[in-house]
């Protein structure tokens, strides 16, 4: 994509990340708008949203989504002027969660292994 659509890419995220902080700040609590993929003819596209939660909550902001799609989509449409304005489809992103189950393993990979052999460390060092 070039640079005029990452700069579309980018603008509908802030935009929407920040109508939502605005008009909807205490529903929007648990969840960041991570990025927006906006089709190259500006006719579709897909904005990513991270959910700090479970899974009821992820639930929810899915509801909350699919409830307020339109609503958001008119809103960003006044505020942004482009010949098309995109139908956008929300959609969870869970690559942060899956980093951070990575990183929790090898945290207790690594504590186990801290706590197998305290002396091998040791003598690594001399």
């Amino acid at each position: 994509m070039g640079l005029r659509g990452e700069r579309v890419n980018e603008l509908i995220r802030r935009e929407i990340s920040d109508y939502l902080h605005v008009r909807y700040r205490a529903e929007t609590t648990h969840f960041t708008i991570l990025a927006a993929r906006i089709s190259p003819d500006l006719r579709s596209g897909v904005v990513a949203y991270s959910v700090l939660g479970d899974e009821e909550q992820i639930d929810r902001a899915a509801q909350f989504f699919k409830a307020k799609a339109g609503e958001i989509r008119a809103a960003i449409a006044k505020r942004i002027v482009l010949k098309y304005f995109p139908k956008i489809r929300f959609v969870h992103d869970d690559s942060i969660e899956k980093g951070n189950e990575v990183l929790r393993i090898l945290d207790d990979l690594e504590a186990e292994s801290m706590d197998s052999s305290p002396a091998s460390g040791e003598n690594a060092r001399n």
